[in-house]
């Protein structure tokens, strides 16, 4: 647990895909804080990250429904459902240590609010290092 992270009270949240068949948890605080980001991928999907440490994600169900996709640098692992084709989480490229969850594809009976701060992905490389702490434990 970061410093930051010793005087936050984590909920336990859950998501998935739209049809059920992947199912996940994480551990998160009930105010979130969230980024939008503008690259390719996460812009055509209105992809809204809400990052955590590995440690803090479960995937409950339906590893065998995944399918994933890599572009580019090939580092980032882009996770979808194959029956519905919606991506509720993935590895970031910059947080290889985390896990994104689309804080779309939560339940929203555990969160108490959403902060969302857009995030310039068009300028990854000037811009990756300031997510780095978000999955740090």
């Amino acid at each position: 647990m970061t410093e930051s992270d010793s005087a936050l009270e984590f909920t336990t949240h859950e998501g998935g895909c739209h049809c059920g068949n992947v199912q996940w948890q994480i551990q998160a605080p009930a105010h979130l804080q969230t980024h939008t980001c503008n690259c390719s991928i996460c812009d055509i999907n209105h992809y809204q990250h809400l990052i955590v440490p590995k440690q803090r994600f479960h995937l409950l169900k339906g590893s065998e429904d995944l399918s994933d996709y890599r572009f580019g640098s090939g580092q980032a692992q882009h996770y979808f459902c194959k029956s519905c084709g919606v991506k509720s989480f993935y590895v970031p490229r910059s947080n290889p240590d985390g896990v994104s969850v689309h804080a779309r594809c939560l339940n929203l009976a555990t969160v108490l609010s959403i902060t969302d701060t857009p995030f310039d992905g068009q300028n990854w490389e000037k811009n990756a290092a300031s997510l780095a702490h978000l999955s740090k434990a």
